[in-house]
């Protein structure tokens, strides 16, 4: 399965003589850090507590608002630092072994060249990401390896792809980086909660100036663990790969919400499952997407800049410290790492399981029925109540109706206690014009195409409308009057009334 790897099979990667050294001092970091907070926080409770027994010791006397005060501060800074237990929650499903073996050569092959062990515990997430950590035990020891992979992100990289960011993760166990994690992570959550226990008192401020500081040094660091964790996936499986790895990982990440909101959602709210990791890799591909993703990486590959409170670096900044090291001469694996795994559909259902129990209850929809099955209806029901505000405007007469000030919105009765901006009047009675449009259209036979990230297509006899983009694209004079005029009336619908939407639909 694995591509001739740039070390020979069976050798770990030695650590460089600094590499121990750059622990120790990362360690001794942390731990400074750790300690300083605790000493702010009891030195800060321990003089609460002393103010008031000063005054009734030495002054014979105690204000009770001040006792109050001090009483309810130092005992929400207490509360607040004591430690809590370290309680792991599954992020996913638990990946085994015995039922993806595939995944797991590819994980305990970089096991291997890294020179250490594979994770415990593997879990498929719904997010674009892979991570690593140490849970349980006590101070470290003990502790059990465990691992997140996304399954957007297996459907988004290719195999090569997925085992650099495979050795980028084993970079963070090779550097000790997940033993200091829940030091940094415990730390983080104590001033979290102090400054929540303390919120509106004057006490916030010397934790606020404190965290200030502990987050800027924390997140410098990990910065540092960052760049190592890539160098080390680069002299393990190449540059290249891991390069093109974060360029997707970055495009793709920013997609993802935009595809659960906009695709998934939409369908889960009514009742039905479709195929997630299928319809993301769809989403990817459309030509408005793929156009979107490609400017957003343009742009992070020229000016972006880590701030100082990000925990990672730039995609610039990464991707321009890899050039250093030299490409090796792999045959990549090009095949997406999805296909690493087996019975992906099985796995989707369990990770909607572990997100909401209502998943069992959804059934399974291929994404060519989720426009007939979910989309048509709402658009039928939508034109149908507003035909009367629709009647009379043509095929043929759309433009010049969407392009008077006010044409089509002024047409369309605002509802009682509406409050909608002027643009928001526009767009929703755009959407309105594009819902009868492809009613019309539907009912007269016209094929439907609801595609995941691309515009809403409709066909017949090699024609095609896109009837929602359509109403806008006249609006704004990227389509012309002529050209629609030209489309519509040489097709025959020309003359087809928006506001008869309202006709029995014959599918």
């Amino acid at each position: 399965m694995a591509a001739s790897p740039p070390l020979p099979p069976g050798h770990a990667l030695p650590a460089p003589a600094t590499q121990h050294m750059s622990l120790t001092t990362r360690a001794l970091l942390a731990a400074g850090l750790m300690i300083g907070f605790y000493l702010l926080a009891l030195g800060l409770a321990a003089g609460l507590l002393y103010i008031p027994y000063a005054e009734w010791q030495y002054a014979n006397r105690l204000h009770a608002n001040i006792a109050i005060f001090c009483g309810v501060g130092a005992l929400g800074i207490l509360w607040a630092i004591m430690p809590r237990a370290d309680k792991f929650a599954a992020p996913g499903p638990r990946l085994e072994a015995r039922d993806q073996p595939e995944l797991f050569q590819a994980i305990e092959g970089i096991a291997v060249l890294t020179g250490q062990k594979p994770p415990a515990e593997v879990y498929l997430v719904s997010d674009v990401n892979a991570w690593v950590a140490d849970r349980g035990g006590i101070l470290g020891f003990g502790a059990r390896r465990v691992m997140g992979l996304g399954l957007p992100l297996l459907q988004t990289l290719s195999v090569a792809e997925l085992r650099a960011v495979l050795a980028h993760e084993f970079g963070h166990f090779f550097a000790g980086d997940t033993r200091l994690g829940p030091c940094i992570y415990r730390t983080r959550s104590a001033i979290a909660r102090t400054l929540e226990n303390l919120h509106g008192s004057l006490l916030q401020k010397p934790f606020i100036a404190y965290a200030k500081v502990f987050l800027r040094i924390s997140h410098a660091v990990s910065r540092k663990q960052e760049y190592a964790a890539d160098a080390l996936a680069a002299r393990t499986v190449g540059a290249q790969a891991l390069i093109e790895g974060l360029k997707k990982v970055h495009g793709a990440g920013l997609a993802f919400d935009s595809y659960w909101r906009g695709e998934v959602v939409p369908v889960l709210y009514n009742g039905f499952r479709p195929p997630i990791a299928e319809g993301f890799r769809r989403f990817l591909n459309a030509d408005s997407i793929v156009r979107t993703l490609d400017a957003h990486v343009a742009h992070a590959l020229t000016e972006g800049k880590a701030q100082p409170y990000d925990t990672h670096p730039s995609l610039r900044e990464r991707i321009s410290a890899l050039n250093d090291f030299p490409s090796h001469d792999a045959a990549h694996e090009n095949s997406p790492a999805v296909t690493l795994m087996k019975d992906v559909d099985a796995l989707e259902l369990e990770l909607l399981r572990s997100m909401s129990a209502e998943a069992n209850r959804l059934k399974a929809l291929q994404w060519q029925d989720v426009g007939a099955a979910i989309y048509l209806p709402l658009w039928e029901k939508t034109a149908a109540e507003h035909a009367s505000a629709l009647k009379g405007i043509t095929l043929a007469s759309l433009p010049e109706t969407v392009q008077q000030p006010d044409g089509l919105a002024g047409r369309m009765p605002q509802q009682s206690g509406e409050q909608l901006s002027a643009d928001e009047r526009k767009g929703k009675a755009q959407f309105i014009a594009g819902a009868a449009i492809a009613t019309l259209l539907r009912q007269r036979g016209w094929r439907m195409t609801v595609e995941p990230g691309a515009s809403v297509r409709l066909e017949h006899e090699g024609l095609v409308v896109h009837p929602f983009a359509v109403v806008h694209e006249l609006s704004e004079g990227v389509t012309t009057p002529e050209a629609w005029r030209t489309l519509v009336i040489g097709s025959g619908i020309g003359d087809l009334d928006l506001g008869d939407c309202a006709a029995p639909a014959t599918r």
